[in-house]
């Protein structure tokens, strides 16, 4: 593999609960190791069909705010033509339409380009399934 290409996957326990997972500082890590210094992209995907990926301000109400949306959008009943899974489960399969499994970010100078209140989290509502991975991939 190139020097300009890394990748490494993390796995994250998200629960029995819907959560927003703050994943800036494995982020930031990851490019630590990985930019030495170098411009280029970060990407971030879950490869899972029931969760996604959000740049957010959290700790300030922002990512209990966006459950709350994602619960009005996509409530947990019987209405989804999908139904394996806990009642209502069909919604998480729509979750990706609305919070995409992916984010590019910028990086320069090898250090994560985002906004003062902004982070990268990953977006998890579905109750049935706890362990995910997420994939940090840095081109530069």
């Amino acid at each position: 593999m190139s020097d300009s290409f890394a990748t490494d996957v993390l796995d994250i326990t998200t629960g029995a609960t819907e959560r927003v997972v703050d994943l800036t500082g494995e982020c930031e890590q990851f490019l630590t190791r990985t930019a030495s210094g170098r411009d280029g992209l970060l990407n971030i995907f879950v490869p899972h069909a029931t969760a996604g990926i959000a740049i957010l301000e959290t700790g300030a109400g922002s990512d209990d705010d966006l459950l709350a949306t994602l619960h009005h959008l996509l409530p947990a009943d019987d209405r989804w033509q999908h139904r394996h899974g806990a009642p209502g489960h069909g919604r998480d399969h729509v979750l990706p339409a609305l919070v995409p499994p992916h984010a590019t970010l910028p990086v320069i100078g090898g250090r994560l380009e985002l906004g003062t209140w902004q982070s990268v989290c990953l977006v998890d509502t579905n109750r049935d399934n706890p362990r995910r991975q997420v994939r940090l991939s840095f081109l530069g």
